[in-house]
């Protein structure tokens, strides 16, 4: 498994700013923290690309805290048709469907297809992928439990 120390980098400058928005400001640090309710599609969210080892497309929005820290959450959106690379995480990732219809592959289990509003559960290191095939953006709600890493998974997943 190859470490890709930069995507935990850019998840760190992306915590920094982009959760900030024009009518909150940055996100508080968890001892600041404060409530918000925001929507996929709130223009108040700052949207930047994600790192090198997803294909061009991919966007994360950080929600609440700083991704170079535990207890991070995002939103992680994808164009229709994209494939996700495979890949796994430090952290274990708790995902739900905003929108779109997303098939997703852990190595060694059958591929799940979720619908919006459903929930996954990524356990830490476990290789996966996966691939929007609705015609429209898919966009994930995660909640990582560890600071936010991922490594390219050179090999396929069965």
């Amino acid at each position: 498994m190859i470490r890709i120390t930069s995507i935990a980098l850019t998840f760190m400058f992306y915590g920094i700013g982009l959760a900030a928005s024009a009518a909150d400001g940055p996100a508080a640090p968890a001892s600041a923290a404060r409530e918000r309710a925001l929507g996929a599609d709130d223009a108040r969210l700052s949207w930047g690309p994600c790192p090198p080892l997803f294909p061009p497309g991919c966007q994360i929005a950080v929600l609440q805290g700083d991704p170079s820290k535990p207890n991070a959450d995002v939103f992680f959106r994808i164009p229709g048709g994209y494939a996700i690379p495979p890949h796994s995480h430090t952290s274990a990732e708790h995902m739900i469907l905003v929108s779109g219809e997303l098939d997703v592959h852990y190595k060694g289990r059958p591929p799940v297809s979720m619908k919006t509003g459903d929930y996954a559960y990524g356990p830490p290191g476990l290789p996966h992928l996966g691939h929007c095939r609705s015609k429209t953006p898919c966009t994930l709600f995660i909640a990582f439990e560890l600071p936010v890493d991922a490594a390219a998974y050179p090999g396929t997943i069965p």
